[in-house]
């Protein structure tokens, strides 16, 4: 049995306007991961994902490449108490 992991990560760069939510969505649903993905007002992109610990590992190192289009700089990491909020993964506006 895997345990569950999550993270919130800010992700800088040329994050906005590149599609970088909607690829994120579509590759965290693929992946079988619960949480949400967001614009923030200061230009990066804020991403909460749980799962198992191996599929949170595949979204963090997706997010660090990013979709095309996309030039990702840095993702900030911080490790959170999993918990059961999320249902699912999706865009938050």
């Amino acid at each position: 049995m895997t345990c569950s992991r999550r993270l919130r990560l800010l992700v800088s760069g040329r994050v906005q306007g590149v599609w970088f939510r909607g690829s994120t969505e579509e590759e965290a649903s693929r992946l079988g991961v619960d949480g949400f993905v967001r614009n923030l007002p200061d230009g990066r992109v804020e991403v909460l994902v749980q799962g198992s610990s191996e599929r949170v590992e595949r979204l963090v190192a997706w997010c660090r490449r990013g979709p095309r289009g996309a030039r990702v700089d840095g993702v900030e990491v911080t490790e959170e108490t999993p918990s059961g909020e999320e249902d699912g993964f999706r865009v938050r506006w």
